[in-house]
């Protein structure tokens, strides 16, 4: 049986001291596996962006296990756990982030380059996932010539240009409008599954969230199945 692409274990953080102490999770456990999607829905300040930032390995948890296909990186070094992000995990951001002054090829191709690709592999890795993802005839523009549904595919065609094993989306689509934020989902979700990667989606809309394998909360300190 294969290993779940990512797995929490007991993962404890808190912030503050003393009676300003605050547990955001306790105890806390989640498994995603393999063309796996999991909705996160929870009030602000419940914790969601913490979670990702422990799953995707920009935070240590203060107690417990967080293991990213198999490998636990409870005592990595800083560079360890560097290089495991850089080659493992894709992040999409409610705000785009594509850098202005470069196409939507050229913004795909980027992290491969940095991670040893040949130019040729590169484009051709790009061109293909725009085209998934529905944008390849704006391959060419700048994010400044693209919509904000085509500025967010590239971004998810970005975040997903090393074959990521863990995808982590946070609000993805909060800064679109219904329809858009629909055809944005939709290809975010085909691509998951056509890529085999777990991804861990923050998300305030309900109607997105049920279309997830399944939906957790944070609820305590733990990190619970809810029906929406």
């Amino acid at each position: 049986m294969s290993k779940p692409h990512l797995k929490l274990t007991k993962v404890h953080r808190h912030f503050g001291e003393g009676d300003k102490l605050v547990h955001v999770l306790e105890a806390a456990d989640l498994t995603v596996k393999g063309g796996e999607l999991v909705a996160i829905v929870a009030p602000s300040g419940a914790g969601k962006s913490t979670l990702l930032h422990i799953s995707g390995l920009l935070e240590r948890p203060q107690g417990g296990e967080v293991e990213i296909v198999g490998v636990g990186t409870t005592g990595m070094s800083e560079r360890g756990r560097t290089m495991l992000r850089r080659n493992t995990i894709g992040y999409v951001y409610q705000f785009h982030h594509l850098l202005p002054e470069f196409t939507a090829t050229e913004n795909v191709s980027m992290p491969q380059l940095i991670a040893g690709k040949s130019q040729k592999e590169a484009d051709e890795r790009s061109h293909y996932l725009l085209a998934m993802l529905g944008v390849d005839h704006r391959s060419a523009h700048r994010p400044a010539q693209l919509s904000g549904g085509e500025q967010q595919r590239v971004a998810i065609a970005r975040a997903a240009a090393n074959h990521p094993r863990v995808i982590l989306a946070d609000e993805p689509t909060g800064n679109l409008d219904p329809a858009t934020s629909d055809l944005v989902f939709e290809a975010l979700t085909q691509l998951i599954r056509d890529e085999g990667a777990a991804a861990l989606i923050a998300t305030h809309n309900h109607e997105l969230a049920k279309r997830a394998d399944r939906i957790v909360t944070i609820r305590n300190g733990l990190i619970e199945p809810i029906e929406l």
